[in-house]
């Protein structure tokens, strides 16, 4: 189910509050991300930290039909400190004021989103969904280049899954091939399925687990099964499809990762 307003703010601190916690304890801000090739550390923070700051100021922006420049600007500008406990201030800093736009904003206010045509509202609602996802996926990476990677927090799982179907994957831009579905099941018990045709991409809850790929009047081309946190890191690409169960053309997954529908 998807979370509350109030559960979201509450959530993107709690990540973010984690995220600065496992940065401060690495040892060189200057290591690889395994997880963001090309990336260090700091690289890392910088942009999580950058992004609280950058959607602060579309929220606060309202409703628009491109990124506010200012917004812009500043975030092409942007550094953030090296220095380990000032990086670790500023980090603070950049939460809160991506916090208090969203609380002074509201659920419903409109903002601007990269997320078009996208099944996920252009609402600062929306924002808030979404970057409890990054921060969470983010600290994730911080852990894994620390060596102790941990599951995501179920509180994050809960809306995860549905979350990045909807933003990152609903589209009314054409399937440039055959039309097909793909099902994510989650062993805590909840399923969702991506539809791809002609009309886009769009997602939608199932009410029970369905057939598997290939199987009776609810055939889908492919299926992947994990827990709803592991669905996410899958679907974030930071596990490889050996952690999850695949039943169908997998295949199907390379076409969809690569996918770059033009609105």
């Amino acid at each position: 189910m998807t979370l509350e307003f109030s559960d979201l703010l509450r959530l993107i601190d709690e990540r973010s509050i984690a995220f600065r916690g496992a940065v401060a304890a690495a040892p060189d801000l200057d290591a690889r991300v395994p997880t963001c090739p090309g990336w260090t550390l700091f690289d890392l923070a910088q942009h999580l930290g950058g992004g609280d700051r950058f959607w602060a100021a579309l929220v606060a922006a309202g409703p628009a039909d491109a990124p506010a420049a200012e917004a812009v600007a500043e975030r092409a500008a942007l550094v953030a400190p090296r220095d380990p406990e000032a990086l670790s201030v500023w980090l603070a800093e950049s939460t809160g004021l991506l916090v208090r736009a969203l609380r002074e904003a509201g659920p419903d206010a409109g903002c601007w989103t990269w997320w078009g045509t996208s099944q996920s509202p252009r609402t600062s609602g929306g924002v808030a969904r979404h970057r409890v996802q990054e921060t969470a996926v983010h600290t994730y990476d911080v852990q894994v280049t620390l060596g102790a990677p941990r599951p995501l927090p179920d509180t994050v799982t809960l809306d995860g899954v549905d979350e990045f179907l909807s933003t990152c994957c609903a589209t009314t831009a054409a399937w440039p091939h055959k039309p097909t579905a793909f099902d994510f099941h989650a062993t805590e018990g909840s399923s969702w399925r991506l539809t791809v045709d002609g009309d886009g991409a769009r997602s939608e809850r199932l009410p029970t687990t369905t057939s598997g790929a290939g199987e009776g009047p609810d055939a889908v081309g492919v299926s992947v099964h994990g827990t709803a946190g592991e669905l996410i890191l899958f679907l974030y690409d930071r596990i490889t499809a050996d952690a999850v169960r695949i039943d169908g053309d997998a295949g199907l997954l390379d076409l969809l990762r690569a996918w770059e529908p033009e609105e």
